[in-house]
């Protein structure tokens, strides 16, 4: 039996190099037009190699880098962790230097999360207790927080463009990016597409993506690619969703010397997603396989063994519901150190 996920819809919301000139004369004191023309190619060259900016972020130590991978393999003698093929990321890559602690919800809905459960200084108190118990679990890798804000919301009404999703206004995610800056915070904006899909709403967060400290995440739950409407089927993504995300970040990256980003794809059962063999890993963007499952802590470690271990990616998430992992017995949260003790270990936890 594989763990469950509650769905947690919302109801319609309210919603620089200085050119170098010199001017050649003939004998009579008039400019030569081919050596003024030539010096004016010359100048556009200079400026063209002015405009590449040195990447100002940390660069990765690739020694640590492979080391902390063995760590988080934590023993496995499989072949399947560490991951194979796994791309050394680029300057100011977090994973696995940082374990990513998470609150994830809405700022409209006290349902869908912690985050949007509490005021910020509760939450920030909340979260930070929830940081400091991580890092006294793990003295190998620092624990820092995250803010994971549900950007695009699967709906149970169409909504304007029919696609059962309500997107958040920029003023409820600037909203969050300021609880997050609140603790120097990185900051995920989750993208539930229902019947639309990411071609239509990642372009729509860019401004945000170009940012150094906003990340991503997809969650194939709701997206509804069968026409079903979210909620009443778990929906799918392929690795060609996948990879089209990771290749939109990448090129984000690329074109605004930006440090390295995370891509959390959200699952819990097997269909949510498909052919992870054809999975494209780039050292632009760091993925992360995000157990997503909600019950009872030998059924989440279950769900984690089916889906999350037997299929390797690059990097492993885990999360906890306050709530709904307390239903069955024996009615309690899995700690810090038991999700150490998992193989491989979770670098990003969230907590919902």
């Amino acid at each position: 039996m594989l763990a469950q996920k509650n769905y947690f819809l919302l109801p319609q919301l309210l919603l620089a190099a200085a050119l170098f000139c010199s001017c050649s004369g003939n004998s009579n004191g008039k400019t030569n037009q081919s050596t003024a023309s030539a010096e004016k190619k010359d100048s556009t060259q200079v400026e063209a190699v002015a405009e590449v900016k040195e990447n100002p972020y940390k660069p990765v130590d690739s020694a640590k880098y492979y080391e902390l991978q063995k760590y988080l393999a934590n023993g496995d003698t499989t072949g399947k962790w560490p991951v194979k093929n796994d791309p050394l990321p680029i300057n100011g890559a977090i994973l696995p230097f940082n374990r990513i602690i998470a609150y994830y919800g809405n700022l409209y809905s006290k349902k869908m999360g912690a985050l949007g459960e509490y005021a910020p200084k509760e939450m920030w108190r909340r979260l930070n207790a929830e940081v400091a118990h991580w890092n006294r679990a793990d003295s190998v890798i620092k624990a820092i927080p995250a803010i994971h804000y549900i950007a695009t919301v699967a709906s149970g009404t169409p909504g304007a463009h029919n696609y059962y999703i309500n997107r958040m206004p920029e003023k409820q995610i600037d909203s969050a990016l300021a609880i997050a800056k609140m603790h120097n915070a990185i900051v995920f904006l989750d993208v539930q597409v229902g019947l639309s899909n990411l071609h239509n709403e990642l372009p729509r967060l860019e401004k945000y993506l170009k940012m150094p400290n906003v990340h991503l995440g997809i969650d194939p739950e709701f997206s509804m690619k069968t026409g079903a409407l979210p909620g009443r089927k778990i929906g799918t993504y392929d690795a060609a969703d996948i990879n089209y995300a990771s290749a939109y970040l990448t090129k984000l990256v690329k074109e605004n010397n930006l440090p390295a980003k995370i891509l959390v794809v959200h699952r819990f059962t097997q269909g949510m997603v498909t052919n992870y063999k054809n999975i494209k890993k780039q050292k632009e963007v760091q993925m992360v396989m995000h157990m997503d499952g909600w019950g009872e802590p030998e059924l989440k470690k279950g769900t984690y063994r089916h889906y999350l271990y037997s299929e390797p990616v690059q990097f492993v998430g885990f999360k906890l519901f306050y709530k709904n992992d307390l239903k069955k017995a024996p009615n309690r949260l899995m700690t810090p150190e038991e999700l150490l003790k998992l193989r491989p270990k979770p670098i990003y936890i969230q907590y919902q």
